[in-house]
């Protein structure tokens, strides 16, 4: 039997990337959310649709770690280690590539208007979007170190 790889799915470590890109994304959505003028700024609602989409794959895949950890039973039959490695190359790549240019955009759109001036953002406003880009960009930062992880796993199979 092979010895787990770190990060892997079914791992503790899996399980903290998958709530660390939990927490972000939703922290991300938050935080541009609670202003209602983002659907001003194109770049605005794209965050927020990808992140409405990274959440909830996020945190499936936290349940099937948390779910392999309680039972203490790795997933190691090769059709449930392909779904998740498949699905994770596929949706979360994607996701993770999305979620990386709607946090540039964010982040270069909030930049743009905090050198403007005054009339388009307003000091409390701009920080709120820099805090939401920052937090998009941590959540694609551990998207995509839980996808490598992952595709570690594929050898075994």
């Amino acid at each position: 039997m092979m010895e787990p790889v770190p990060g892997a799915s079914g791992t503790s470590a899996s399980l903290a990337l998958r709530l660390g890109q939990t927490i972000f994304s939703s922290a991300s959505l938050l935080f541009m959310c609670l202003d209602v003028e983002f659907y001003n700024y194109t770049s605005f609602s794209y965050l927020v649709t990808v992140m409405a989409l990274v959440t909830p794959w996020s945190v499936s895949l936290a349940l099937i770690d948390a779910y392999s950890m309680f039972i203490k039973c790795l997933p190691r039959q090769p059709q449930v280690l392909l779904i998740v490695i498949v699905g994770d190359w596929v949706y979360s790549k994607a996701l993770s590539f999305l979620s990386l240019a709607a946090a540039c955009s964010t982040a270069s759109v909030t930049s743009l208007l905090v050198n403007v001036g005054t009339p388009y953002c307003w000091s409390k406003l701009c920080s709120r979007y820099q805090f939401s880009a920052a937090m998009a960009f941590l959540s694609w930062f551990l998207s995509f170190a839980s996808t490598l992880f992952n595709l570690w796993l594929l050898p075994s199979l």
